[in-house]
């Protein structure tokens, strides 16, 4: 394994490991990308090889993947956290710590959809706070569109939506 390969998989092993909240593949990337660590392919096949390793689990949806640190990536992380510089872990905490408000309510907001055997389709939108579910809705539509339409409304608009559907169900 050459050394800056190392690094890449250990600053996103440390990123995922110093939130209590699945990041995305955006969210690891665009740090990534910021600070010119390295370019975005790399990123991507950084990703994946974690992936394979076990090191890391990936839920995909249609516009983006959450990641979630493993027992394995922890122990991996632990053992060869000394080859991350202490810039790069400051520069990785600030990150987090500045912008933790937003990359949480990006991944606490979830909504995809798939094709049912009825050639209509599913759109699955949830609400998370951590691990514990606010909701979680699953709606049928009829066309492709119209579920890309209700996953892209549930993501720009779902307090409104959860506060509507809280008001009239405890009234």
């Amino acid at each position: 394994m050459s050394e800056p390969l190392t690094l890449y998989r250990l600053i996103i092993l440390f990123m995922l490991n110093k939130v209590d909240f699945p990041l995305t593949n955006t969210q690891i990337t665009n740090f990534i990308l910021e600070n010119d660590y390295t370019d975005y392919f790399t990123v991507q096949q950084t990703f994946s090889d974690l992936a394979d390793s076990g090191l890391i689990t990936a839920e995909s949806t249609h516009n983006n993947t959450r990641y979630h640190i493993t027992a394995e990536g922890q122990q991996v992380l632990k053992f060869f956290s000394g080859k991350i510089s202490e810039a790069i872990k400051d520069d990785i905490i600030t990150y987090l710590r500045n912008n933790k408000w937003n990359l949480k309510n990006e991944t606490s907001i979830f909504a995809d959809y798939y094709r049912t055997t009825d050639s209509a389709y599913a759109v699955r939108c949830q609400m998370k706070d951590g691990e514990k579910s606010l909701i979680d809705l699953t709606l049928t539509v009829s066309s492709k569109e119209q579920a890309s339409a209700v996953c892209k409304n549930w993501q720009e608009q779902n307090d409104r939506i959860y506060s509507l559907l809280m008001d009239e169900l405890i009234k």
